[in-house]
């Protein structure tokens, strides 16, 4: 059998590490657990992440690249700001619900006691998704001629989707994020737009 190419072990790390955050609920998490998980030894690991917080990181890029990638997608393929602050607000749902793992990591719970730098990295990741939402606002307003405050409205916008992520992770799982959405959606469509 062959050994994995390093790129191929790497993501491996990742992947197990993901699924590992979506089933050890409250509990940390060792290198030495991870290395297990995955079947290497823990120097194993290390050849592949410096440290811990490189695989938090690694998880964290692929978040960022994964959404930021299909808002752009949504910002070419939509032209009413409506349209796009739905499809985004579901993508973000629909990321958390997919991924358990990473949803672990946007509330931010797995984090503690990790890197301050960690933390800051789901800072950036929701400040980015807000300054989008209010560039859609502002476009809409332009555009559309549409009448909200932008800030206010992107906060509260953003708020509901960390509701629901918080909500899917402290619930275990159970409660997805997705489930009502239509419903809740067109009650926030009807105090924004």
């Amino acid at each position: 059998m062959a050994r994995p190419r390093r790129g191929e072990r790497r993501q491996t790390i990742l992947e197990t590490l993901a699924h590992m955050l979506a089933k050890n609920h409250g509990e940390h998490i060792t290198t030495a657990q991870l290395a297990r998980a995955v079947g290497v030894s823990e120097a194993a690991l290390y050849r592949h992440f410096a440290s811990k917080a490189k695989m938090f990181e690694g998880l964290l890029e692929f978040i960022e690249e994964t959404l930021f990638t299909r808002i752009n997608k949504i910002l070419a393929e939509e032209t009413r700001a409506e349209a796009r602050v739905q499809s985004i607000l579901f993508l973000l749902l629909g990321f958390a619900d997919k991924n358990p793992g990473m949803a672990r990591l946007l509330y931010g719970d797995v984090l503690v006691g990790e890197t301050e730098r960690l933390r800051q990295r789901v800072v950036q990741i929701y400040e980015r998704i807000e300054t989008q939402l209010k560039q859609v606002l502002r476009e809409g307003e332009a555009s559309e001629n549409l009448r909200v405050p932008i800030a206010d409205t992107a906060a509260l916008l953003l708020s509901v989707v960390e509701g629901a992520i918080t909500r899917f992770v402290r619930s275990e799982f159970k409660s997805s994020p997705v489930a009502g959405w239509d419903k809740q959606w067109e009650l926030l469509r009807k105090g924004v737009f």
